[in-house]
């Protein structure tokens, strides 16, 4: 892809991010939250967090099975609009649940395991978010970023697991959220323990495609000396007539 299309790309997963927050500020302006607005506003902004997340972990399976290393142009966004949805899905509790009463959120945090992981969730990914900029990534160093940036693992198993215990009833978001994670973090194991057998599933796909671009410019390099000869005839012909 040149660079024009993976900006294209980025702008595509940007506009359509924000959705679901213009969805959401359509529904409180004309007053479509339901019967406990709050509640309605922490479940959304909460699964739109565990959404984004899993979509980013998503990017380096898809980008090694399908040899399209563009897409790690778009992870960076990805992560970022999950910690965007996590700050207004915290910030609705703090401030439309808990008033800002520092007190009961500390009591009710340190109570209620399902919040203490939930801020366990968002307190890992904060480190994230302020080292996703490119001066970040040079100041740190590759290692050290690559190193720090696995905490998204755990902020996402907090982050199921605070939904799990959240929900008494129906269990099966929860659930389907965390067989999700399990199959990227199970992909990213058996990379690392069969390194050999990952690059060659990754091989075909990429080889495939690079096949497929080689020949396509062969094909237009074809169509183009074809057409060159064709000029040169016509103006020989041309020529000859004159």
């Amino acid at each position: 892809m040149t660079q024009s299309d993976i900006k294209f790309a980025k702008f595509v997963v940007l506009v359509n991010a924000a959705v679901p927050l213009a969805l959401l500020a359509r529904d409180a302006y004309y007053h479509e939250l339901g019967a406990n607005p709050l509640e309605f506003v922490t479940h959304t902004t909460g699964t739109l967090t565990l959404v984004f997340l899993l979509v980013s972990l998503l990017v380096t399976p898809l980008r090694k099975m399908t040899g399209q290393p563009w897409l790690i142009k778009v992870r960076r966004l990805l992560g970022l609009y999950a910690f965007f949805y996590g700050t207004l899905h915290l910030l609705a509790y703090v401030w439309f649940d808990k008033f800002f009463r520092v007190g009961e959120i500390v009591s009710d945090t340190l109570k209620r395991p399902f919040i203490f992981l939930g801020m366990l969730a968002f307190l890992l990914m904060v480190p994230l978010a302020v080292t996703s900029t490119n001066r970040m990534i040079k100041r740190l160093g590759g290692d050290r970023w690559n190193k720090l940036h696995r905490l998204v693992y755990f902020a996402a198993a907090s982050g199921v697991l605070h939904y799990y215990l959240l929900v008494k009833a129906d269990t099966r978001k929860p659930i389907a959220f965390a067989i999700a994670l399990v199959l990227l973090l199970g992909y990213r194991l058996v990379n690392r323990i069969f390194p050999k057998f990952a690059h060659v599933a990754s091989a075909k796909p990429a080889r495939g495609f690079m096949q497929s671009r080689l020949r396509t410019r062969t094909e237009d390099s074809r169509e183009e000396r074809e057409e060159r000869e064709k000029t040169r005839t016509g103006i020989r012909d041309q020529g000859r007539g004159e």
